[in-house]
């Protein structure tokens, strides 16, 4: 035997090379599991250490009525990715990630690439097409069809999230990443910051969740609230510094072809 593998018969392919299999029920399992393991890889090969994840609204327009955090988001990415990328050649770099659509989502990743950084986009296939924003680096642009997996790869690598005004998708991804925090699911704390203080006192009422025991008032801490790019930078820069000394967090334990771990998080 030399190893190789014998030729499929006539008719019999190999089930990885089986389409028919592959969108079946049956092979839904391998399908999550491809959600899983490319992204993984191809972070590995563009050597993604960390991510700032923007969440936010897609309809939100630059010259909508809430136009203000379009820009804002635009902003603060850029003033970011510019002071991330004057840090010494060997800090981490921690990228800015987005859901890779239009509104928030393009304009963190449009602020990023007007700085000169690579960023991240995570689209999900919906049925009324949601197509990629012209600003993610082409390397690290990703179509998932499982929300839930995309949302695990918000959570992968994220060493901070801004969460800018949305709706039912914005409120599912900020709650998610509240949650983990909340029960500790996180190895290190990681900085989650509410742009825009009167939008988000306006939707949730958080003292009202305190004053009725759902959550406690140390849960407020959790997350603070910024008004500015400048804000939001001076934030982010005190809460990812210090993490830029350690090894990128994510909740996964990975194990590479080299053998080692890629990345490292207790708590699975």
């Amino acid at each position: 035997m030399n190893g190789s593998r014998p030729p499929s018969r006539p008719g019999n392919p190999l089930a990885y090379k089986n389409e028919a299999f592959l969108d079946s029920d049956d092979a839904r399992g391998l399908r999550i599991m491809a959600e899983y393991l490319e992204p993984l890889s191809r972070f590995e090969i563009q050597g993604v250490q960390g991510t700032v994840v923007f969440f936010g609204s897609a309809r939100l327009r630059e010259d909508g009525p809430l136009g203000k955090f379009y820009t804002g988001a635009k902003d603060l990415a850029r003033i970011y990715t510019q002071w991330n990328n004057s840090l010494p050649p060997s800090a981490p770099r921690f990228l800015i990630c987005s859901g890779g659509g239009y509104g928030i989502m393009e304009a963190a990743n449009r602020g990023a690439a007007e700085a000169g950084g690579r960023t991240i986009g995570l689209n999900i296939s919906l049925p009324e097409e949601q197509n990629p924003n012209r600003f993610i680096t082409p390397e690290l642009s990703f179509e998932f069809h499982y929300f839930f997996m995309r949302k695990l790869w918000f959570a992968h690598l994220a060493r901070a999230v801004v969460v800018f005004p949305g709706g039912f998708g914005t409120l599912d991804e900020m709650s998610e990443i509240l949650t983990l925090a909340q029960t500790q699911k996180l190895e290190s704390k990681m900085t989650i910051l509410l742009y825009g203080k009167d939008y988000w006192k306006e939707v949730i009422n958080f003292d009202a969740l305190v004053k009725h025991g759902v959550i406690s008032k140390e849960d407020m801490g959790l997350f603070s609230f910024v008004d500015t790019p400048e804000e939001g930078l001076e934030a982010l820069k005190k809460g990812i510094a210090p993490e830029m000394q350690g090894k990128s967090p994510v909740f996964a334990k990975s194990r590479t072809h080299h053998g080692s771990y890629l990345y490292q998080r207790s708590g699975d």
